[in-house]
């Protein structure tokens, strides 16, 4: 009798052993945090004087921000750099993790480099691309030669967002203008930029068109990378201009193999 109650319970281990070894992982979480470009080059339609990251209370919030993300637990931090980038990346996190370098002003290091320490991983993870950009010159020449009234009335919408972002980023903290960038309806927004100028020669070269997919053709590759990271079981932060998110949210919320976790309530202590 002990012999045969010694066997079952082994056989029950057994079998509790391979149940756990049979269950899959769970999906990967996923977390985007769109930023507008703390040192802006000036590359944007919309061009706007950024606010000073450096000041003693924007260097107080990025580390309380940092130590807040870095509780979402992030397996990966991916930054907007393309892979072909990733080894001077690597050296650049090391020789600050030394302290042997400073961060630079720019939201890859100032939040990615910050999250990835305070989280223990040894390294952010390029996800950008570089080959596929927006190619709008054959759109923005149609409009100069064949529609000259809505070019006008496209300059005046880009005059006004810059007068908007330049207010925002004159008077608002860094936290505000990350909700900003984070916000829903400022990515509806950002979206709907590209349909206003989407039928343009429609039938024709189809220039509006054909330019509105080459944005959407870059970020889909931004999201493969994003795909090839975020694997089951994995949890990723990825971190990136609001232009990209306001993309990439919509393709993640799609993909059903993996699941999307909300940046708000981190943004602010």
């Amino acid at each position: 009798m002990k012999s045969t109650r010694i066997a079952s319970a082994l056989l029950l281990l057994c079998l509790a052993a391979q149940a756990m070894a049979a269950e899959p992982a769970p999906p990967a979480q996923v977390m985007l945090l769109g930023t507008f470009h703390f040192a802006n080059p000036g590359l944007d339609v919309v061009k706007s004087d950024v606010a000073d990251v450096t000041t003693p209370a924007n260097q107080a919030y990025l580390e309380g921000l940092a130590s807040r993300l870095a509780a979402f637990a992030p397996t990966h931090v991916l930054v907007e750099c393309t892979p072909a980038m990733q080894a001077r990346y690597d050296g650049a996190f090391q020789a600050w993790r030394a302290g042997r370098a400073p961060l630079d002003v720019n939201e890859t290091q100032q939040i990615g480099f910050r999250v990835a320490k305070a989280a223990g991983l040894s390294q952010v993870t390029c996800f950008d691309e570089g080959e596929v950009q927006w190619n709008s010159e054959p759109m923005f020449a149609y409009l100069g030669t064949h529609a000259p009234e809505r070019k006008r009335a496209l300059d005046a919408t880009f005059a006004g967002l810059t007068t908007r972002e330049n207010r925002e980023q004159a008077t608002l903290s860094l936290g505000e203008l990350l909700q900003l960038t984070n916000d829903p309806s400022r990515d509806r927004e950002n979206r709907d930029l590209y349909l206003v100028t989407n039928d343009l020669d429609a039938g024709g070269s189809f220039a509006g068109a054909d330019a509105a997919a080459s944005w959407w053709h870059r970020n889909f590759r931004m999201y493969a990378n994003v795909q090839r990271v975020a694997t089951p079981g994995k949890r990723v932060l990825v971190l990136a201009g609001q232009g990209h998110t306001a993309i990439l949210k919509e393709l993640l919320a799609t993909d059903r193999q993996r699941q999307a976790q909300d940046v708000g309530p981190y943004l602010m202590p």
